[in-house]
C-alpha cells in the first residue's frame, strides 16, 4: 500500500485534535447533571449554543478564507482556546450539600424521623447545603409522600435521625407503624442555589466557549481537508476522517475507565484523569499543525456573492433543510443518550458501573462503526449516489432510536452502538459534508462548510435540544426514543419520494465524473478531418 505523505499532517491532526475532545464531550450532559441541572435546563442550553454555531461557523470560515495567509495562525489559536474552556471546568467549585446518588432507600422507617425546627427549616436564599426533596415511600401496609430535608453532614444522603428530618408536622398520621419501607426521592429543590452559582454559570459559559470552539474548529478541519484532497477528491474524506474517530474512541474509552476506577466508592464522580488526557493530546495536536502545509487554492474574487448564488437553487435548500432533520436527530443523541443511560442504570441497579458502560460505548461507536463506514464511505456514495445513501441514513436513525428504546438494561445499547453508529451518523456526516464540497464554487470551501454545519449542527442541534428536553421532561426517555425514531422512519420516505420525483436529475453525481457538451461546444473542441 503506497503511503500517502502529504496527507499524513492532516490524519495526525484529526487523531489528536478528535482524541482531545473525547474524554469530555461525551460527558459534558452527564457532568452537568452531576451539578443538579435538570433535562429541560440542559436541552434549554444545548438549544441556545447551536444558534451561536450557526452565527459563529460561517462567520470563522469568512474569516479564514479571506484572510487565507493567517488560517493557520487563526485555526491554531482557535483550538488552543477551545481546550483551554474544557479545562477550566475542572477548577469549578462543588457546590455544598448531600448527594442522591440512585435516589432511593431500602429498610426505612419514617416514625422514626424527627421534625425540623424552625431555625432548620430550608431557607432558598441562604444556600447552606441543606435541601429539601419530596419522598415516595411503600411500606407493608401502605404508601404515601412526605417532604424531607437532607442536612449537608456527609456527601452521600441519607435517610436517619441525624442527617434528615421531617418538613411538615402533619405528617405524623403518614408515619406512625411505618416499619421496613422502600423510599425512592425525587431531585433535590435547589434551583435557585444552583441557578445563582458561580459552578452553574461557568459551566455555562465554559460549556458554550468550548463547544463553539469545536465545532468551528471541526469545520474548519475539514474545509481543509478537502483543500489537501484537491478538486475531485470529495470520495477520499472519510478515510482522512477515519482518524479522528480513532482518536476520539480510545480516549473516551481511557477516560469512561479512568474515571470509574478513580472514583471507585465515591459517590460524586471525579473527572481528573479526564482533563489530563485533554491537556496531553491538545499538546501534541498543536505541534502536528505547525507540520500542516496547507495548498495554494485558486480564491473566490467575491465569496458572498458565489455563496448567495448558491443558496439559491431550489435543490440545495432542499438538502438544507434535511441536513437540519439529520441534526435534529443528531442532537438528541448526543445530548440525552446518556442521560437516558443513567435513567435506565439508576432503574436496573447498573449504576456502579455507569462511567466505564459510557466508556465502552463511545468506543463501540467510534472504533466499530465509524472506523468502517469512514473508511468505506467513498465507496459507498460511489455506489449508491448522494441521494439513496441519505435515505438510507435515516432508516438507520429509525431503527438506533428504536432498539435502544427497548434495552433492557445500558448494557444491551453497546451492541446497537457498535452497529446503527457507522451507518447514522458517520455516512450521513460524510455525504454533507462531501456534498457542500461538491458544490462550493472555488475558494469559498469554508464559508460553505460553515453554512452547511450550521444547518446540521446548529439550527438542527438548536430544534433537536430543545424539543428533546421538553418531550424527555415530560414523557420521558423511552417515549422520547420513540418519537424521534418515527420522525428518521418518516424523513427517509419523504427525502426518498422527492429524490424521485425531482432531486435525482439536480443532485451532483458520484457514479459519473463527465463533463458533457452540447453538440454546439462539441463541435467547437473537436478537430475534422479534411477530405
Amino acid at each position: 500500500m503506497k503511503l500517502n505523505y502529504m496527507q499524513l499532517p492532516i490524519k495526525a491532526h484529526y487523531f489528536f485534535f478528535m482524541a482531545a475532545m473525547g474524554p469530555i464531550l461525551p460527558f459534558l450532559p452527564v457532568y452537568g447533571k452531576q451539578l443538579g441541572v435538570s433535562a429541560l435546563i440542559m436541552g434549554s442550553i444545548t438549544a441556545i449554543l447551536p444558534i451561536l454555531f450557526l452565527i459563529a461557523k460561517p462567520a470563522f470560515g469568512f474569516l479564514v478564507d479571506y484572510f487565507y495567509s493567517w488560517r493557520k495562525a487563526i485555526f491554531v489559536t482557535l483550538l488552543a482556546t477551545t481546550s483551554c474552556c474544557f479545562i477550566c471546568m475542572y477548577f469549578l467549585p462543588i457546590l455544598p450539600g448531600p448527594v442522591l446518588p440512585d435516589h432511593s432507600f431500602n429498610n426505612v422507617s419514617c416514625d422514626l424521623l424527627p421534625y425540623c425546627t424552625t431555625e432548620e427549616i430550608y431557607k432558598p436564599d441562604l444556600c447552606t447545603g441543606v435541601k429539601n426533596t419530596m419522598c415516595h415511600w411503600t411500606c407493608t401496609d401502605k404508601n404515601f409522600s412526605v417532604r424531607i430535608q437532607f442536612q449537608a453532614i456527609n456527601e452521600e444522603a441519607s435517610i436517619s435521625t441525624n442527617s434528615s428530618c421531617l418538613i411538615d408536622k402533619n405528617t405524623t398520621s403518614l408515619c406512625a407503624k411505618s416499619d421496613n419501607c422502600t423510599v425512592v426521592c425525587d431531585t433535590f429543590e435547589d434551583n435557585y442555589c444552583l441557578y445563582t452559582s458561580v459552578t452553574f454559570w461557568g459551566f455555562v459559559l465554559l460549556m458554550s466557549l468550548g463547544n463553539i470552539g469545536f465545532n468551528v474548529s471541526n469545520c474548519i478541519s475539514d474545509a481543509i481537508c478537502f483543500d489537501i484532497l484537491g478538486e475531485g477528491g470529495e470520495m477520499g474524506y472519510g478515510r482522512q476522517r477515519v482518524w479522528g474517530t480513532i482518536g476520539f474512541g480510545i480516549s473516551a474509552f481511557l477516560a469512561g475507565y479512568a474515571v470509574n476506577y478513580w472514583s471507585k466508592g465515591e459517590v460524586v464522580q471525579s473527572y481528573t484523569p479526564a482533563f489530563l488526557l485533554i491537556f496531553i493530546f491538545t499538546i501534541v495536536d498543536l505541534f502536528c499543525c505547525k507540520k500542516l502545509d496547507l495548498p495554494v487554492m485558486t480564491g473566490s474574487t467575491s465569496i458572498v456573492k458565489d455563496v448567495t448564488k448558491l443558496l439559491k437553487l431550489k435543490p440545495i435548500i432542499i438538502f438544507l433543510c434535511f441536513a437540519t432533520i439529520a441534526g435534529i436527530l443528531d442532537s438528541f443523541l448526543i445530548y440525552f443518550l446518556f442521560w437516558y443511560l443513567e435513567d435506565l442504570a439508576i432503574a436496573t441497579g447498573t449504576m456502579e458501573d455507569i462511567k466505564l458502560i459510557e466508556g465502552i460505548i463511545v468506543a463501540a461507536q467510534t472504533l466499530g462503526g465509524e472506523v468502517i463506514f469512514f473508511s468505506f464511505s467513498g465507496k459507498i456514495l460511489k455506489k449508491l449516489g448522494f441521494g439513496y445513501t441519505f435515505t438510507f441514513c435515516f432508516v438507520c436513525y429509525a431503527l438506533r432510536l428504536g432498539f435502544i428504546s427497548i434495552a433492557t438494561t445500558p448494557w444491551w445499547v453497546i451492541p446497537v452502538e457498535l452497529f446503527m453508529q457507522g451507518p447514522t451518523y458517520a455516512l450521513c456526516y460524510t455525504s454533507i459534508v462531501a456534498y457542500a464540497s461538491k458544490v462550493a464554487p472555488p475558494g469559498t470551501s469554508a464559508t460553505v462548510q460553515g453554512i452547511v454545519a450550521g444547518m446540521d449542527d446548529g439550527f438542527g442541534f438548536a430544534i433537536g435540544s430543545l424539543i428533546g428536553g421538553i418531550i424527555y421532561k415530560v414523557f420521558g426517555g423511552v417515549i422520547t426514543l420513540r418519537i424521534f425514531s418515527s420522525l428518521a422512519g418518516i424523513t427517509a420516505f419523504f427525502y426518498l419520494l422527492l429524490y424521485l420525483l425531482y432531486l435525482k436529475d439536480s443532485t451532483p453525481g458520484t457514479k459519473n465524473n463527465v463533463e458533457w457538451k452540447t453538440p454546439e461546444e462539441a463541435q467547437m473542441k473537436c478537430a475534422t478531418a479534411e477530405n
